[in-house]
């Protein structure tokens, strides 16, 4: 008889608390946003609630959606989740918060350094296998683990958001954003290709969606490796963009 994929979904009870905290975030963000759009009507525009209630919603779905219980049966998604956490919640709450983003002073690439070093560090160390398969047998460290990706995206995307081209100092931007991709591609090349097993863990959950560990474990990386070059690299193409263009180009004499 044909092999038969053994489909085993574990049951999913919605996390009331942090749908409520996040309900509550979303709830009082739009009622400030409607408050300054009263009193000023181009103080905020819509874009900035949508990219907010968009970031909140990445966290959701992140942390207290059905992805949360099948990231402990497929690398797959535990890899969506650190994605969304990451590189779709962090930049999407600093665009709808643009006073945290005017703020931000970075002035060279040595500066930028510590936010770099920070997710990279948050990338490479969770993924260590020890570390991994800690953070997944054990609740408590499952949430520092998510918490860490979410602060460090945060810190990360900070000095990238918000910009402003016409400034010299943002040639350490696209810079930044290349260096950030050289971990993140080394990992997610080394689980697509190393031709084995890093995360044991998997070997002993029911085959999801037809995937062997091995198949999933390779298409995490895959995942991994294009997500991050693109969105890591769209504004650094952007930003460049933008500085050569005459409007853009930086202003002679400009501290660096």
């Amino acid at each position: 008889m044909p092999h038969q994929a053994h489909v085993h979904f574990e049951p999913w009870p919605l996390p009331l608390p942090i749908t409520l905290l996040l309900g509550c975030a979303a709830l009082l963000y739009t009622l400030h946003w409607f408050r300054l759009r009263s009193a000023h009507a181009n103080a905020m525009p819509v874009w900035r609630l949508t990219a907010f209630l968009g970031g909140l919603l990445s966290i959701w779905a992140a942390v207290a959606s059905p992805i949360s219980v099948l990231d402990h049966q497929l690398l797959t998604f535990h890899m969506v989740k650190h994605l969304l956490l990451m590189i779709v919640a962090s930049p999407l709450i600093l665009l709808g918060a643009p006073q945290l983003v005017a703020a931000r002073r970075a002035s060279s690439i040595r500066q930028l350094g510590w936010p770099l070093f920070l997710a990279s560090a948050t990338v490479v160390g969770w993924h260590i296998p020890a570390a991994f398969e800690l953070a997944l047998e054990s609740h408590a460290w499952h949430g520092v683990e998510n918490a860490s990706f979410l602060v460090a995206g945060l810190l990360f995307w900070w000095p990238v958001v918000g910009v402003r081209p016409e400034d010299a100092r943002s040639w350490s931007i696209p810079l930044y954003l290349f260096l950030a991709t050289l971990p993140c591609d080394i990992l997610s090349a080394f689980l697509a290709f190393c031709g084995r097993v890093v995360y044991t863990v998997y070997l002993a959950t029911p085959h999801q969606f037809s995937l062997a560990p091995l198949d999933d474990q390779q298409f995490a990386g895959a995942l991994m490796w294009v997500s991050v070059t693109l969105i890591y690299l769209l504004p650094a193409v952007v930003i460049t963009v933008q500085i050569l263009s005459p409007k853009g180009a930086p202003v002679k004499g400009a501290a660096t």
